[in-house]
């Protein structure tokens, strides 16, 4: 089933970017994570431009979003004050990362940064995802439980003006941890089409100490609101969102959700980490290929 997509300019077979958004959907429900870090690297190796691809991810994640900001909602996991703080410095970030976008794009760098911050990330995460899961997995096995960290925010945090209660987190902090967080986030789902969430979930925790209960609600509410921004961005600045292919993957990416979520119900959760992370590193280790080998053709016809 052949699509034309008219902003990537190329036709696809739209059942592989169906399934595309299936497989993303599927590890969004397994694995409790957003599947828009892997949504982009996958379209690339499919042959859709690294900036189409990054584009057209980002307004798939807001779709994705909407339901789980409602579920969260309704069991009041969302801190809306916090997240209101963040969405503000996520607007921000993505009015800076649109000016980046644009100042690569003329410098002809973009789809190369894009490739390479995917390895950075991607290599990062999956690192000490690895690796905190096989400790997991060890300690169940000796029957040595791992130390509980004591939930505390950055003494960095610590030192910052203007304190305000954040009572539905339980915190006494600055706003201007929440809001360079959040302007981190625009800039970098600007830049590759991610939610952010795998980022961002984490950071609330170990350096704003967010209670642990509101951190998913508060992330997805955060991610909503920062992905609208970044597709109306794209929209106006880049004009790389292809409506098409984000309808594609959509359809997809709600299908896989649900059989993740299913999924995700009779599997071990610290053996589901470790296979989330042995996926993120294999992904990073075929864009470094990508980085690194020279292609067959090496010139490209671009429209003026």
């Amino acid at each position: 089933m052949d699509v034309y997509l008219p902003i990537a300019n190329l036709s696809v077979n739209g059942l592989i970017i169906v399934g595309l958004g299936a497989i993303t959907g599927l590890l969004s429900g397994m694995f409790g994570v957003g599947g828009g870090f892997l949504t982009t690297p996958l379209m690339i190796f499919y042959g859709i431009p690294p900036t189409v691809a990054a584009a057209s991810a980002a307004s798939q994640v807001t779709g994705a979003s909407v339901s789980g900001v409602f579920a969260h909602s309704r069991r009041g996991n969302v801190d809306y004050h916090m997240g209101a703080v963040m969405v503000v410095g996520g607007i921000i970030g993505t009015g800076i990362g649109a000016v980046l976008f644009r100042l690569l794009q003329q410098w002809g760098q973009i789809d190369t940064v894009i490739n390479l911050l995917y390895v950075l990330l991607l290599g990062s995460i999956g690192s000490l995802m690895g690796r905190e899961s096989i400790q997991s997995i060890r300690a169940e096995r000796t029957g040595v439980p791992i130390a509980a960290k004591k939930r505390r925010h950055h003494p960095i945090v610590a030192t910052l003006p203007l304190r305000w209660r954040f009572y539905r987190s339980g915190l006494y902090i600055s706003p201007l941890a929440p809001l360079l967080l959040g302007m981190g986030t625009g800039i970098l789902t600007m830049l590759m089409g991610i939610g952010g969430g795998f980022i961002l979930v984490p950071a609330m925790l170990y350096i704003l100490g967010m209670s642990a209960n509101v951190v998913v609600g508060t992330s997805l509410f955060q991610i909503l609101f920062v992905t609208i921004a970044t597709t109306m961005m794209h929209a106006m600045t880049t004009k790389a969102v292809d409506i098409v292919l984000a309808s594609l993957l959509l359809f997809g990416s709600v299908t896989g959700a649900q059989l993740g979520a299913q999924f995700a119900q009779k599997a071990s959760p610290v053996k589901l980490r470790l296979i989330l992370a042995v996926i993120v590193l294999l992904v990073a280790a075929r864009m470094a290929m990508g980085l690194g080998y020279r292609p067959d053709d090496i010139y490209t016809v671009a429209p003026l």
